[in-house]
């Protein structure tokens, strides 16, 4: 039986690859002649596989994953090398190789190296040598390593992907006008913000994105929207204030390139971040509109909760043990609120506030200039049975920045709100949708003005009078259900509704009885004609 023979090849860089002969093509020749050598025993060359600028200290390598899937098949029966090192310089992983060959009877044979895997002596011998070029490796790595602390302690720049603010000239950091402005905007406005996630979607909506360059293979990267974590590496990064971080052992060095932010605003962004690290439970860590402004009637503060669950996240406001409102339904309210108020006539108020105020348009603003503007007019809401109480304190030098002069809005529509020595009251009825023990369940989200509730329930009539009609003049309800693309329970809780006696529908649709959508289905289970 032939003894199939596959030679593996390795080399660690590129650099002498593009050689007319290079030390790849060496290494194949010479293991060929070997293999010709041992032709009276029955060796055959099967195949050369080659991995070129490729480490030997990882097994992620095409070739020799190729190589070892050919084994399983049955297809080699020697591996044959140049030198040891070129199969792996990880003693680890040799080893895992080697019960790898164990399991398929392969054998391994290194030319310039002689000795046999199958005594004790060759497996002394192997390890030996494996040993060796590990040890060559990490002193090849402390070298690198040396140097590039050595350089950064002179402020050079010892490459990697180039930061936003900077283009590459000549091995050197030189500063980009444009980028560099877009950094002093996005240290500028955290300050404004105090959110990570308010500031990246605030880039994401002006156009700031990563930095984008183009390789020494001319390949183009970068140019993408920031992602926070990206985000926070750029607040956080000493390169604008002219130094360079040896993070190894956390040593900071004068650079040799130019910085592009003043020390002052590079520290008071630090301040805030650790301020904000600290607080992130009860202030800006979160996305939530009214972080921090949100009280209950006893004047106990609502703080951010998170809850998992199915594949998503939800967000809510927490002030007491088992009452939980949920954020993103709270939110809503509170910008319809302040929308409605823009819009709203503002000529009680004096007439400087009313004026900046006509020029704030946040209808299509992105959502971290919506929070930062609320968080800037609401000095405080609370949450008290069936309403949601806004105390807004128009702090004109605090509101200007968010006027724009080419925008005025025209509309003055009548709306009901209080002003008293410090504040604009805003009082707006709300509703719970879901109670258990008449305290809200946070597993259901549902909180509503009385309007938009009022409107469910108008549908929610509507549909029912509509199945009802064409439930009388067909009979046929597998039909309705098809024609209306809904479901069993879905039609037949509307055809209860549909039958609810007279006297509750009038209670419930002229105000008299207050009462939500899924409350009405469950009272027309029981109240029909």
């Amino acid at each position: 039986m032939p003894n199939r023979c596959a030679i593996y090849v390795r080399k660690s860089t590129e650099h002498g690859l593009d050689m007319e002969f290079n030390s790849l093509q060496n290494q194949e020749e010479s293991c060929k002649a070997y293999i010709a050598s041992q032709a009276f025993n029955g060796w055959q060359y099967h195949k050369t596989y080659t991995d070129a600028a490729i480490s030997g200290g990882t097994m992620e390598r095409p070739a020799l994953k190729q190589m070892l899937d050919d084994m399983a098949h049955g297809l080699i029966n020697t591996v044959v090398v140049y030198k040891v090192d070129r199969l792996s310089r990880s003693i680890l992983d040799f080893h895992n190789m080697m019960r790898y060959f164990e399991k398929y009877g392969a054998n391994f044979v290194s030319i310039t190296q002689s000795f046999d895997t199958s005594t004790s002596m060759g497996k002394l011998t192997l390890n030996m040598l494996l040993s060796f070029a590990q040890f060559e490796r990490e002193v090849s790595s402390e070298r690198v390593r040396d140097k590039i602390r050595a350089s950064k302690a002179k402020g050079l720049w010892m490459g990697g992907n180039p930061p936003l603010g900077y283009d590459v000239i000549n091995k050197k950091l030189i500063p980009n006008a444009v980028e560099a402005a877009n950094v002093q905007t996005l240290f500028e406005k955290y300050l404004e913000l105090q959110s990570v996630n308010a500031l990246t979607e605030y880039a994401a909506a002006h156009n700031i994105y990563a930095k984008q360059w183009t390789t020494a293979k001319g390949i183009t990267k970068g140019g993408r929207p920031i992602a926070k974590m990206s985000m926070h590496r750029i607040l956080r990064d000493r390169t604008y204030i002219g130094q360079i971080v040896n993070k190894t052992d956390n040593t900071v060095a004068p650079g040799e390139h130019s910085a592009i932010l003043p020390n002052d605003l590079f520290d008071r962004v630090q301040a805030a971040l650790r301020n904000n690290a600290n607080n992130k439970s009860e202030t800006h860590g979160s996305p939530n509109l009214l972080t921090g402004k949100l009280f209950n009637h006893n004047g106990v503060r609502f703080t951010n909760q998170r809850t998992c669950g199915k594949g998503k996240s939800n967000t809510h406001y927490y002030a007491t043990k088992g009452f939980y409102l949920p954020a993103p339904q709270v939110d809503e309210i509170a910008i319809k609120t302040i929308v409605q108020f823009l819009d709203a006539d503002l000529s009680a108020l004096p007439s400087t506030t009313a004026d900046v105020l006509k020029h704030i348009n946040i209808q299509n603003a992105p959502y971290a200039e919506k929070k930062a503007f609320i968080q800037s007019l609401v000095d405080k809401a609370i949450y008290s049975q069936d309403k949601l109480i806004f105390y807004l304190a128009p702090d004109v030098a605090k509101l200007r920045p968010f006027a724009t002069d080419n925008f005025i809005n025209q509309k003055s529509e009548p709306m009901e709100f209080t002003i008293n020595d410090r504040h604009i009251v805003i009082t707006v009825p709300i509703i719970l949708r879901k109670y258990v023990n008449t305290v809200f369940d946070k597993s259901k989200n549902g909180v509503l003005t009385v309007t938009d509730n009022n409107h469910l329930i108008l549908k929610a009539f509507a549909t029912a009078w509509r199945y009802r009609e064409m439930y009388e003049q067909h009979g046929d309800t597998d039909k309705i259900i098809a024609m209306e693309h809904t479901s069993p329970r879905q039609f037949y809780r509307h055809l209860d509704l549909a039958y609810m006696n007279p006297d509750k529908i009038n209670e419930i649709l002229s105000g008299q009885q207050k009462i939500n959508v899924n409350e009405l289905f469950q009272m027309a289970k029981v109240s029909k004609m």
